[in-house]
């Protein structure tokens, strides 16, 4: 205060704020929109993407095993006697699976492939040291799989997780951590499984680590959340799992049109949907399938071979729900549930569990068969809803896809078997796509005939038989299929000399994919 003058005095380290005055806007372009030109449909590899999306790889890299012979797919890439290819070389054409000695360690990438990498979309550069390659899977485990078998979902859990721990060679005092899909919330009458806290207690387990991921990066979830905690150091062993005791539920009480959430009002999109008869994803994904079928053609008899060759797997794989063989006709001939779902485009309803164990790397040497995790692709740009999708591929898929392309040097052509979500059809035909297997619109025709997909085909896929007939245990099943081919452990369905699996899960807001070796 400036006693002389009776008013403040001025700090002189304060200034007046001068007015800022906000710079002249251009105006924005308005959105241009494609118009399907005569070969509307056919993927094209280079260049503008229907509805502007970026392809899931680098042009120079997006090489669609629509067209190649699995025996010389990977004649575009990296020789098999190359000091740089991450993985061993064949040792022979028909060399089994199973043979030869499990790697130790992981060896360490050449020079050049630990060079940071740039991401192209994103704008910035990402370290080859990724957390994936500090993590391994050492054991696996399934518990009884079945229709209306009327046991808890603690019990199967149980049952899996013992399996599982036994597998890696373990026992409980070994697991510090353990992670579940989706953890105990309101939902429909068996969905969920039991909580990791239950299980902490059925198991006495002493834990440094536990979470239930019922947001993320789709069914999947856990492995990748495992992985981070043990690259993290927070703990070495940890049992992840998933448990559905749905067909039970379903029997006991009949279908539910909504659930445990809708208790205090059905909010967001669902209020628009609910109220007018969609009131799951067979009928939000159908209008999807709907505009896919427009834009490029795909017919019904072409996309039905999915649900027929998945039979054919499933015929040899004794934990399948469903069995005897079914045809095209079959397939023409189901009831319609939301067209154009017909009922052999949907999952089967399934009791079990799933369980795995996550280990340190460090660690695996002492396992008797080991998984190696080569990448995740966990990434969410688009909408995170079921609606307001500017294009079919508008899903959580088409992000994880490009995040776990670039996240190795591993391309499609070197896949030897994919085990792709199955929930519905159009749900493995999106993942075909996405994930560069296919072109856009090209996947329908792929798997035609089902010479494709089969055993000796290009792409072995869904071998377990998948949701479809397998049962549904939300993408792990799946994962359990790729673990067992990795390990040559897949029985009369076995991918002769698979290094390399895919497993991927999830529809609309939920995607996630693994890229396993062995």
């Amino acid at each position: 205060m400036d006693l002389r003058r009776g008013r403040p005095a001025a700090h002189p380290a304060v200034r007046r704020d001068r007015a800022l005055v906000p710079p002249t806007t251009a105006r924005l372009p308005s959105l241009r929109h494609l118009h399907p030109g005569p070969h509307a449909g056919v993927g094209t590899r280079h260049g503008l993407q229907p509805h502007d999306q970026p392809p899931a790889l680098p042009p120079r890299d997006h090489a669609a095993l629509c067209h190649r012979d699995r025996r010389a797919r990977r004649a575009g890439g990296v020789a098999a006697d190359d000091p740089n290819r991450r993985l061993r070389p064949r040792v022979g054409a028909h060399r089994p699976a199973g043979a030869g000695d499990l790697r130790a360690a992981r060896r360490d990438p050449p020079p050049l492939l630990r060079a940071p990498h740039h991401d192209r979309r994103e704008g910035t550069s990402m370290s080859r040291d990724h957390f994936e390659h500090d993590a391994a899977i050492t054991g696996i485990g399934r518990s009884d799989t079945g229709r209306r078998l009327g046991r808890s979902g603690l019990d199967l859990t149980v049952q899996a997780a013992r399996a599982a721990v036994a597998d890696a060679g373990l026992t409980m005092a070994d697991i510090d951590g353990v992670v579940a899909w989706p953890g105990e919330y309101p939902a429909a009458p068996g969905f969920n499984g039991p909580s990791p806290w239950r299980v902490k207690g059925a198991l006495d387990l002493d834990l440094k680590w536990h979470l239930a991921c019922q947001e993320g990066p789709a069914q999947l979830t856990p492995i990748m959340a495992a992985a981070m905690a043990v690259s993290a150091g927070v703990a070495r062993h940890i049992l992840v799992y998933r448990t559905t005791e749905e067909s039970t539920a379903q029997g006991a009480g009949g279908r539910v049109l909504t659930n445990g959430a809708d208790q205090g009002g059905v909010t967001g999109s669902l209020q628009w949907q609910r109220p007018f008869g969609a009131v799951s994803a067979a009928n939000w994904l159908a209008m999807n399938y709907q505009r896919y079928v427009h834009e490029t053609g795909a017919r019904r008899d072409q996309v039905g071979w999915l649900s027929v060759s998945q039979r054919r797997y499933a015929a040899d794989n004794p934990d399948a729900v469903f069995t005897e063989p079914i045809t095209i006709d079959d397939y023409l001939a189901a009831r319609m549930i939301s067209e154009p779902f017909c009922l052999l485009d949907c999952d089967v309803p399934t009791d079990g569990s799933i369980a795995a164990v996550v280990s340190a790397a460090e660690t695996a040497g002492d396992a008797p068969k080991v998984v190696r995790i080569e990448a995740i692709g966990s990434a969410m740009r688009n909408d995170p809803g079921w609606d307001q999708w500017r294009h079919p591929h508008d899903m959580a898929a088409a992000d994880a896809a490009r995040h776990l392309w670039s996240r190795t040097d591993l391309r499609p052509a070197d896949v030897d078997t994919a085990q792709l979500y199955d929930g519905f059809t159009f749900l493995t035909i999106m993942w075909l796509e996405s994930l560069g297997f296919c072109g856009y619109g090209e996947a329908p025709a792929f798997v035609e005939g089902g010479d494709n997909i089969s055993l000796t085909g290009t792409l072995p896929l869904n071998t377990s038989g998948g949701q479809l007939s397998a049962g549904r245990l939300h993408g792990w099943g799946h994962f359990y299929e790729a673990c067992l081919q990795l390990r040559g452990e897949a029985g009369a369905r076995q991918v002769q000399g698979a290094e390399v699996a895919l497993a991927a899960a999830g529809g609309g807001p939920h995607g996630g994919a693994l890229l396993l070796t062995r």
